[in-house]
């Protein structure tokens, strides 16, 4: 093996292992949040159209928090890259669509560039410091596999989440 193949594996390991903190501690830190205000984020969740809004409030917790530690570990990659993607899709529809793409004013694109950092981590494999790794995982759910995997199994949950308990509210009268 050449020093040029071990340095490229090793720089692809540390992209791995980045990604997964980035896209993972930050779903953690939403889901944390949304945890500590459950009242108030279930306000918001029914302000902005969700029907059961504390149910909306506490899944949003868990699955947040829970797929934000799964991708920190890397285990279950794509599983848990599902889950952020359609946390994301969930929030592109019910919130940011409407407003442009810059997130300055609420746009979709800081949902957008998580939901597509996790469908490339999919892709990409969660790497040699992994739960997937030890386990195997990582060569049957990777590449293309990987990265459809997550990306059709979040926009359809979210899909899902969005006909059964999102009905987008009344524009405001002005």
């Amino acid at each position: 093996m050449s020093a040029k193949s071990t340095t490229r594996r090793s720089g692809r390991a540390v992209a791995q292992l980045l990604l997964r903190g980035a896209v993972g501690g930050t779903m953690i830190a939403h889901g944390m949040k949304h945890g500590r205000t459950l009242a108030g984020t279930a306000n918001w969740f029914g302000a902005i159209g969700f029907e059961k809004p504390r149910l909306q409030a506490q899944a949003s917790a868990v699955v947040e928090v829970g797929a934000g530690t799964a991708l920190v570990a890397g285990a279950a990659t794509p599983l848990s890259a599902a889950a952020v993607v359609g946390t994301m899709a969930v929030a592109a529809r019910s919130v940011h669509i409407p407003n442009g793409f810059f997130v300055n004013v609420e746009g979709w694109e800081y949902v957008m560039n998580l939901a597509v950092a996790s469908v490339a981590l999919a892709s990409l494999g969660a790497g040699p410091l992994s739960v997937d790794r030890a386990t195997g995982l990582d060569k049957l759910l990777s590449g293309s596999r990987g990265a459809a995997l997550a990306a059709g199994v979040g926009l359809g949950a979210a899909a899902a989440q969005l006909a059964t308990f999102y009905r987008a509210p009344a524009p405001i009268a002005t």
